[in-house]
């Protein structure tokens, strides 16, 4: 299953607003199609997230028939800078790109778009490895007969490979470990109900849709073993920004004595913030929480909070899973050991 896919200068975003009921494509002929896409959460995920940026800002260059692509490039990577504030990726496949414009700004404009594409196809290829490397070294450390909980979409529909959290799932159900995944429905916009009972569903993985204030009630009657969880942003210091509900999810497990632990990519933290407070939370539209599935649950009146995120620090999480290996406490000085082996 292709979530992005590149053709003849057009890139193609799976919908997953319509899932998952329908499979529809967005076709993307300009690069504000891209950001609309991951404003409305039609694409959604950190790493996917990341990959349609790198392809939105190369199809911005393709598109561009001006006399100065630079400046016109910088604008168009400021712009999907704000289009989704918390998911790190995003800033790390602008980053890259925008490595390849000032790298190469003395090539002419049709070198510089040729480039900029083959920095994307790269992104995209290394999200399918660093997907693969999560889902072996997350397998490893599931215990035999395991009872997983799992929050939000963490599959192949929020990165271009297997998944994180879901592809540790997937790989360890291959590997005859797996008994049973509980997942959650995952409320304003029901990604856990639409995206990850859908993915389950297509795998033949036995599971259970629960609502999200079960949590506590599955957890006390000891149907669940272990609790593995995506990321959005993770800190220097290990505090991790995932789908709002994870922090409650991470005290439960602390009550209960099960462990806990948060899968992504490398690419997803953040060495510039050490602590979890100075992660910027986005605060969606209230709509979605006054709806659902697009129709009104509540009064006209009534007022709603709605952040898309929360913060679970550091002490709560007993490791996390990358594609460099499982990183437990102490997380700091693991991380820089980690983006110090990078460097070399």
């Amino acid at each position: 299953m292709n979530i992005i896919e590149w053709k003849n200068n057009v890139l193609y975003i799976l919908d997953q607003s319509k899932l998952p009921f329908k499979e529809d494509y967005i076709l993307c002929f300009k690069y504000q199609q891209v950001i609309d896409a991951i404003k409305k959460m039609k694409i959604r995920g950190a790493p996917a997230i990341g990959v349609a940026t790198a392809y939105g800002i190369a199809l911005a260059a393709i598109k561009y028939t001006g006399s100065n692509i630079l400046d016109y490039l910088n604008e168009v990577m400021s712009e999907f800078a704000i289009s989704r504030p918390t998911a790190v990726n995003l800033f790390f496949a602008i980053n890259r790109m925008a490595n390849i414009l000032n790298n190469n700004r003395n090539l002419s404009p049709s070198d510089i778009k040729i480039l900029l594409l083959e920095e994307a196809k790269r992104i995209e290829n290394e999200e399918r490895e660093k997907s693969d490397a999560i889902s072996s070294y997350g397998a490893e450390i599931v215990p035999e007969k395991a009872r997983i909980l799992t929050h939000c979409n963490t599959g192949s529909l929020a990165t271009i490979g297997p998944g994180t959290a879901l592809g540790v799932v997937k790989e360890a159900w291959k590997w005859g470990k797996l008994e049973h995944v509980y997942f959650t429905e995952t409320r304003p916009l029901l990604q856990g109900a639409r995206l990850t009972g859908w993915e389950l569903y297509k795998e033949k993985i036995p599971s259970t849709l629960i609502t999200d204030n079960m949590v506590g009630y599955v957890m006390s009657k000891g149907l669940v073993n272990i609790v593995i969880v995506g990321a959005d942003r993770i800190t220097l210091r290990g505090d991790t920004a995932n789908k709002i509900g994870t922090y409650m999810i991470a005290v439960l497990v602390n009550y209960h004595n099960i462990p806990f632990y948060i899968a992504a990519p490398f690419s997803s933290f953040d060495l510039n913030i050490e602590n979890g407070s100075d992660i910027p939370v986005e605060e969606r539209d209230s709509e979605e929480v006054l709806t659902c599935m697009g129709k009104k649950i509540t009064l006209d009146e009534i007022k709603a909070l709605n952040p898309a995120f929360d913060i679970t620090p550091a002490e709560l999480i007993t490791g996390i899973i990358t594609d460099k290996g499982v990183i437990y406490p102490p997380f700091k000085e693991k991380i820089l050991k980690i983006k110090e082996e990078i460097s070399k």
